[in-house]
């Protein structure tokens, strides 16, 4: 396929709890369905959309938050990690607002993570 330039790019390093103060970011009717540990926050799974938390700066007191609606999803990809130099797994989604890449380090289920995207988009 075509090389597409990235808008974002993120790198999931490990499966966790959902935080706590997520909470404060849903609307009614929306809950927390996965989590997963970024080199400083975290992304979110519910089951409306994909909320990623990006602490910023020295202290990592400002904090960006992107929010991607399912419904903007219009494709994606997912590969493995290979055996000896590519240790991580690559997911790809292309989106209204442009194209993402994520970053799945070595220990991330890419399977379960798959089935996550598929059962967010296709489950209507």
């Amino acid at each position: 396929m075509a090389e597409i330039a990235n808008i974002l790019t993120w790198t999931f390093v490990a499966e966790c709890p959902i935080p706590n103060d997520v909470q404060d970011l849903l609307v009614e009717g929306e809950e927390a369905v996965a989590a997963y540990k970024t080199f400083r926050d975290s992304a979110i799974f519910t089951n409306k959309r994909l909320i990623v938390r990006d602490a910023q700066g020295i202290t990592g007191k400002k904090v960006e938050i992107y929010s991607l609606p399912y419904s903007s999803i219009n494709m994606w990809s997912t590969e493995n990690a290979g055996k000896f130099l590519d240790l991580n797994a690559e997911v790809e989604l292309w989106t209204r607002a442009g194209h993402i890449k994520i970053n799945l380090q070595k220990g991330v289920d890419i399977r379960k993570f798959d089935k996550l995207i598929a059962n967010a988009l296709l489950k209507k």
